[in-house]
């Protein structure tokens, strides 16, 4: 079975893509200055464009988990999310708190696609 890695570092890939199924690894905005709902947008431009690198679009998400920093973010996060997503095609989802690998990381995003 072909395995296909794109952007990877030797220890991590930004996707993976294995008999039709595509993973990404967590998107987190480049600006980390900014408020939660403008690091979503980011992380989710970030999803858009390495799902259509990977030949995929949003509509294909399958599942996707969002760590927030803080659920006080919760409402703000999902404004921008509940904009972004197709809501004929709305994934799984679950979102949780979790510490970040960097304190002014406010959201992580990743999701699992059909190709």
């Amino acid at each position: 079975m072909l395995i296909t890695r794109a952007d990877s570092n030797g220890r991590r890939s930004r996707a993976v893509v294995h008999n039709g199924t595509i993973y990404l690894a967590g998107q987190v905005a480049d600006d980390r200055s900014i408020s939660v709902a403008e690091q979503t947008a980011q992380a989710l431009a970030k999803v858009d464009d390495m799902l259509a690198r990977c030949g995929s679009d949003r509509t294909k998400i399958l599942s996707s988990i969002i760590w927030l920093k803080s659920m006080d973010d919760y409402k703000a996060m999902n404004e921008i999310w509940d904009a972004w997503v197709d809501p004929d095609h709305a994934p799984a989802r679950a979102c949780v708190t979790g510490d970040m690998a960097y304190a002014d990381i406010l959201v992580e995003i990743m999701v699992v696609a059909a190709a």
